[in-house]
């Protein structure tokens, strides 16, 4: 076999070496961590989401026990009215009294689906605000970390060569 000559990594280089490969570990770790923060902020969303649908639903069977308790409210009024115009009267001012409380409900769950769409459009929005500085962190340091490793690959190749 033929011999292979020995030549040594000149001290700078394998200092330069392992500087550059710790300066991309600290930039790939804080490109992972802004990564996962905007996940979990992601996460934050969602549940503010389903906090909300929840708590819409919830309102919205609420509205809907005490509409059909006023329905059953009426027909037992109806069942012990006495005569035809007093059951009319009875189911006017059932209709006017609905047609108000609807209109209060109606009122009320749109107002709550506009909080949880606004809600959730500013979480959204402050998430990826926070996303996209994060990571323009995260580039900015990888840029000054490869800048740094070329400015010192070129002093360590100029001291090599003298």
């Amino acid at each position: 076999m033929a011999n292979i000559p020995s030549f040594e990594v000149p001290p700078q280089m394998r200092d330069l070496a392992e500087t550059s490969v710790e300066q991309a570990r600290k930039a790939f770790g804080t490109f992972i961590g802004s990564a996962r923060r905007a996940t979990d902020t992601l996460q934050g969303s969602t549940d503010v989401a389903r906090t909300n649908a929840q708590d819409i639903y919830a309102r919205s069977l609420d509205y809907a026990e005490q509409n059909v308790r006023a329905a059953f409210d009426l027909a037992q009024k109806l069942a012990a009215a006495k005569s035809f115009p007093e059951a009319m009267q009875l189911q006017a001012e059932y209709v006017r009294e609905r047609f108000a409380a609807m209109q209060a409900q109606a009122k009320d769950l749109g107002g709550l689906t506009q909080g949880a769409f606004q809600q959730g459009a500013e979480h959204a929005k402050a998430a990826m605000q926070q996303g996209v500085e994060e990571t323009r962190k995260a580039v900015k340091q990888g840029q000054d970390a490869a800048q740094q490793m070329g400015q010192e690959t070129q002093h360590a190749a100029d001291q090599a060569s003298h």
